[in-house]
């Protein structure tokens, strides 16, 4: 019998094809519709660098936009690429990450009785979930996406991200004053074996990660199942980090 699929994201109307031509200003990239052969601008939701991934030529796969009325009709969900499709919108990991701790799929973090968005702590900073019950210390879940891929390993960051840095020490913080912090990398691709940090890319990241973890911040990381239906959680990665 074929296991049931549990699409974490379900895209709520058919993706459509298209050419990329450049992607530009962080935020939008102009591309060819395959079904029109018309150039359109459209929204790109992520402002990394998208290594290997925003490559003029490559075919990607877009979202119609929710709202008809909206200034720009399609937003980049996917690039295709010759080892299977990777998500590249930077907020599709938290919706993933806590629809499957809720149904128990990430064992390492399942059992919780609450789970809360965006609530604030540390200096300044709001954590992306908190899991809370009576019995054990609060788990304060960052989560990450991550889309880059050299030598079939998953990497992290992509570009220069004080902001993740600063997210590192505000968990090591909590890790220090009994409770449990853990970052959580999702990995948007099917094409990995492993995670690791791009320490060349950023270099203070992957010390702050260091000194994090030598506090008691925990690691995690799951790759997803990716289609033109939608995305699933699909395999914990190792984490290979020296």
């Amino acid at each position: 019998m074929t296991p049931t699929r549990i699409l974490l994201v379900q895209f709520e109307k058919p993706l459509q094809a298209a050419t990329l031509i450049r992607r530009y200003k962080r935020f939008l990239a102009d591309v060819i519709l395959e079904a029109t052969d018309t150039k359109l601008t459209v929204h790109c939701p992520n402002p990394g660098a998208m290594l290997g991934l925003a490559r003029e030529g490559e075919r990607i796969w877009l979202r119609p936009a929710k709202n008809p009325k909206a200034k720009l009709p399609f937003a980049w969900e996917l690039t295709e690429l010759k080892s299977g499709l990777v998500g590249i919108d930077t907020g599709r990991p938290n919706r993933i990450a806590e629809e499957a701790i809720l149904m128990g799929l990430i064992p390492e973090l399942a059992g919780y009785e609450n789970c809360r968005r965006e609530v604030k702590y540390g200096q300044n900073s709001r954590i992306d979930l908190l899991l809370s019950d009576k019995s054990r210390p609060d788990c304060y879940v960052e989560i990450k996406n991550v889309h880059l891929e050299r030598n079939r390993r998953a990497e992290f960051p992509d570009s220069k991200t004080s902001r993740g840095a600063k997210h590192l020490a505000e968990l090591a913080n909590v890790a220090e004053m009994g409770g449990r912090a853990v970052m959580l990398y999702i990995v948007q691709r099917m094409d990995c074996g492993s995670f690791t940090l791009a320490d060349d890319i950023d270099p203070a990241y992957g010390l702050a990660f260091r000194n994090a973890r030598a506090k008691g911040v925990e690691s995690v990381c799951y790759d997803c199942s990716i289609t033109l239906e939608g995305i699933e959680l699909r395999n914990r990665l190792p984490v290979a980090i020296s």
